[in-house]
């Protein structure tokens, strides 16, 4: 389909050139009633024209109409045969040389003889049909597996749900599960400082079963560590540059064989690595053209995501090791990626300010999250499915309501940008987030209270994390430390 050709027919151009005719005219008059123009006046009627033509071209700009998407903008370039980008040049740059081009291109058809409207009606009307790319079988097998997944997933949730509405008893245990996470969360302390690398520590995750911790850092190391007493089990060399995010399995540490995958990591190399719980590394996917972000598991256990800053994220088949999907839509790179925790949806966030949320089964975008005047740096789904929350660099967090598609609560609560925000595992009682302003927040999930405020960190924070009981929370940060906190009386369970 012809981008060049849906925004010509599509875009109706209209304006008023009676000053640029006037000016014609006045240039018209000045032609004396016999003989040559001298030469002098040559020069001032080849100037009128060209202020003429200078203004027909800036007026023509006004009206034009171009995408924001800078793909689209390139893709158009392209098609025009235009340098789809200059040295130096950036989007915005980009977008007002594109302008200009088919501004230019529209006055020369302008000259042309007039094309008949039904035809002009009916390539409209061709390309502005929906279409769709065709992808790999593996792909079908894919979607096909995750629709069974997500939709049995979402039927135990919903069933859940409604067993808590009608029954008195679960309500009120809900509710009560809801607020006791609540005072936890007000009694959080410090219990344990480690220095976890030589360099920044750029993520952590705790393991599904909630003993072990997980951290990256800078240096390209992997560490695991104890959650009891925040001792180091091991470490092993990830990556030779800089590690940027790391996952675990959904069935790490439960079900899931010690030598099959464990673990994931994103690196600044453009690569993802799958390692074993010994921390040897088993394989790497390559294919982005630019560094990565963040990475996250699908609920399923098979596919992972990558978010990169070449505006593209990838879900890859962990047991194939092979790229099912480079999924765009963003206009700058992707640094933030999630799933939903039926696996039905995966969100992306982006230096665009903008994020997406696809729906995994079709690959379609169901949702466009604006709202946020700065980049994205952070997402994470809510327990309950309708939620996600948002963290940017506008120092603020969203939190979006998935069923009537719109932001729903705005938290201004750091100093800083926020780099790392997650819902509590289980109840999803609380939303904790950590900026670069060296602290981290817990906030109710319920009103969006602040309900803690836990300092220590002498660096910025890059990541939070807690045990899927929440009973036991893990900061990291550019200090090169890890921190753990937990109530000031630590359950016997996490002993």
């Amino acid at each position: 389909h012809n981008l060049i050709d849906f925004f010509y027919r599509t875009c109706y151009i209209s304006f008023d050139l009676s000053e640029v005719e006037r000016a014609a005219r006045m240039a018209d008059n000045d032609t004396p009633m016999g003989g040559d123009l001298p030469e002098s006046s040559v020069r001032e009627r080849s100037q009128q024209e060209k202020i003429i033509k200078e203004l027909e071209l800036r007026r023509k700009m006004q009206v034009t109409v171009v995408p924001t998407d800078d793909v689209k903008v390139r893709q158009m370039l392209r098609q025009l045969e235009e340098p789809v980008t200059l040295f130096g040049e950036r989007e915005m740059e980009r977008r007002e040389r594109l302008r200009k081009v088919m501004a230019q291109r529209d006055a020369e058809l302008a000259e042309a003889p007039a094309v008949g409207q039904l035809v002009v009606e009916e390539a409209a009307a061709l390309r502005t049909e929906l279409f769709y790319t065709e992808g790999p079988e593996e792909l079908k097998e894919a979607r096909m597996s995750i629709a069974h997944f997500s939709l049995k997933a979402a039927a135990r949730r919903i069933a859940g749900a409604k067993r808590r509405r009608e029954d008195v008893d679960l309500r009120v245990a809900a509710a009560q599960e809801v607020s006791d996470a609540e005072e936890q969360a007000k009694r959080l302390a410090q219990q344990s400082s480690e220095i976890g690398d030589d360099r920044p520590i750029s993520g952590c995750e705790f393991s599904p079963s909630g003993h072990l911790l997980a951290t990256c850092g800078w240096g390209g190391m992997i560490a695991i560590w104890s959650a009891a007493g925040c001792q180091k089990q091991f470490s092993a060399r990830a990556h030779d540059e800089r590690c940027t995010s790391i996952a675990w399995h959904p069935a790490a540490t439960l079900t899931q064989s010690p030598t099959a995958v464990n673990l994931a990591t994103a690196c600044a190399d453009s690569t993802a690595a799958l390692i074993a719980a010994n921390g040897q590394v088993l394989s790497r996917l390559s294919g982005h053209t630019d560094r990565l972000a963040r990475l996250a598991f699908h609920p399923m256990g098979r596919h992972l995501a990558t978010a990169s800053f070449d505006m593209t994220w990838r879900l890859w088949d962990v047991e194939v090791g092979c790229c099912l999907v480079e999924q765009e839509g963003h206009s700058r790179g992707v640094y933030a990626v999630g799933f939903h925790p039926d696996g039905s949806l995966v969100g992306s966030a982006g230096l665009d300010a903008i994020g997406r949320i696809w729906d995994c089964r079709t690959g379609r975008s169901v949702f466009v999250m604006e709202g946020h005047v700065k980049q994205i740096l952070s997402l994470d789904f809510s327990p309950n499915g309708y939620h996600i929350a948002t963290g940017s660099d506008d120092h603020s967090c969203k939190v979006w309501d998935l069923r009537n598609k719109k932001c729903m609560y705005t938290i201004p609560g750091h100093r800083s940008l926020v780099s790392s925000v997650r819902y509590q595992r289980g109840a999803g009682a609380y939303i904790m987030s950590g900026g670069y302003d060296s602290v981290v927040k817990i906030w109710s999930a319920q009103n969006f209270s602040l309900l803690k405020t836990l300092a220590g960190h002498e660096g910025k924070v890059m990541c939070v994390d807690a045990t899927p009981t929440g009973h036991l929370l893990a900061s990291v940060s550019y200090d090169r430390t890890i921190k753990m906190w937990a109530p000031e009386e630590i359950p016997e369970l996490m002993m």
